[in-house]
């Protein structure tokens, strides 16, 4: 393996943490115009669009075993439809962007509990001390975000339902995906997992009674979806699951908050205050306690 794949492995983590992060800026951009599932349908759609002329063009392989082909569709409906539809769905229904993640931030403990109980892994004490720091920083980060969001932004039982279904589908996604899915090619298996989702989200997009407002924002949170979050995200979390142990992968949710505060700083002027930096240096301190390599 030459240097610029070392640099490129070592650069992964980060490079999808910062288009993860941008998932605030589509929701900020898209959501007034558009109903949840509607929106998430119509991203599924096209990003399959975009990914069969690609691998078509590359001579890729689709899988040839049908149970992996099972195992992505499985995959797709609970980190595609199921993950992202409950947080759009909980954002939607008046949850603030602050409480949906810490909610969903509640992962990387979720899957360590499952690795040391049930999946026979181990976690060292270490990365179990990274977690809680990783959570406690998340934590600070998200505070200000609590009760800033106007008289919508409050919890029910219907948006807290929407975000604890996203939680556990992300969290189940990401075990049953690193112990389930061969390794195979990251456009073929996305596309598998895409088709899945849009199979379980076009029905409940036909039942939203709002309709889709196209304008300028909305065109450009849609483009982005596509191509950086979908083609982009979406295919870099897959290859750091199938190459990287699941509580150091999952516990890179933790540095999305702190980066997307600091895109909401640059691009609309959000105030950064003493408690996000500190929140910022314990989730990062944390996050390498986590994925630091063991002697």
């Amino acid at each position: 393996m030459g240097t610029s794949d070392n640099a490129w492995l070592r650069a992964m983590p980060w490079v999808f943490v910062l288009i993860w992060s941008t998932g605030f800026i589509v929701a900020r951009y898209g959501m007034p115009h558009a109903p949840p599932m509607s929106f998430l349908a119509v991203r599924y759609a096209l990003s399959i669009l975009c990914f069969l002329p690609w691998i078509v063009l590359a001579g890729v392989k689709w899988p040839s075993d049908h149970r992996q082909a099972l195992h992505l569709a499985v995959t797709g409906v609970l980190m595609h439809a199921g993950y992202l539809g409950g947080v759009w769905a909980a954002v939607k229904a008046g949850m603030g962007s602050g409480l949906s993640s810490l909610i969903v931030g509640i992962q990387p403990v979720l899957t360590a509990i499952w690795l040391t109980s049930v999946g026979g892994h181990h976690v060292s004490r270490r990365q179990w001390l990274g977690l809680l720091l990783g959570f406690a920083g998340l934590v600070l980060v998200v505070s200000r975000k609590f009760g800033a969001g106007g008289p919508g932004d409050s919890a029910n039982w219907l948006n807290l339902s929407f975000a604890v279904m996203a939680l556990f589908a992300i969290t189940v996604g990401t075990l049953y995906q690193k112990r389930f899915v061969q390794p195979c090619d990251v456009r073929t298996a996305n596309t598998v997992q895409l088709a899945a989702a849009l199979v379980v989200t076009l029905p409940l997009a036909l039942l939203e009674a709002e309709t889709m407002r196209w304008n300028a924002e909305l065109v450009g949170a849609m483009a982005w979806s596509v191509l950086g979050l979908t083609l982009g995200g979406s295919s870099l979390l897959y290859m750091l699951i199938q190459r990287g142990a699941a509580a150091s992968v999952t516990s890179l949710m933790y540095l999305v908050p702190p980066c997307t505060a600091l895109i909401a700083w640059v691009l609309f002027a959000e105030p950064i205050t003493a408690t996000t930096i500190a929140g910022t240096a314990l989730t990062a301190f944390g996050v390498s306690l986590v994925v630091r390599p063991s002697r």
